[in-house]
């Protein structure tokens, strides 16, 4: 499983930058995916910080339970595999 995460950090990227270098739309369909993938990951991080201090609770430990959230855990990925995509398509573009 942590081989075939690493590769699709690496694969994904990659294909993305070739998508968006064939069809103008995807570019579009895959910023746009960020502007919501930031919205939801922030609202999440900031809501559950929220009820850390509003519970008084132990800070270290009631943190992690973010990490059990389906959406945190998606939209948190694609915001990194898209910073991938981002730097390779400025690498590229930058020669």
């Amino acid at each position: 499983m942590k081989i075939f995460l690493v590769l699709l950090s690496i694969v994904l990227p990659i294909i993305m930058f070739f998508l968006q270098r064939f069809r103008v739309r995807f570019r579009y369909i895959f910023n746009l995916g960020v502007i919501v993938s930031a919205i939801i990951f922030g609202n999440i991080a900031s809501l559950s910080i929220y009820e850390i201090i509003k519970d008084n609770t132990v800070f270290m430990t009631n943190i992690h339970s973010i990490f059990l959230n389906p959406f945190f855990l998606l939209t948190g990925g694609y915001l990194g595999i898209y910073i991938l995509y981002r730097l390779i398509k400025l690498t590229i573009d930058d020669e």
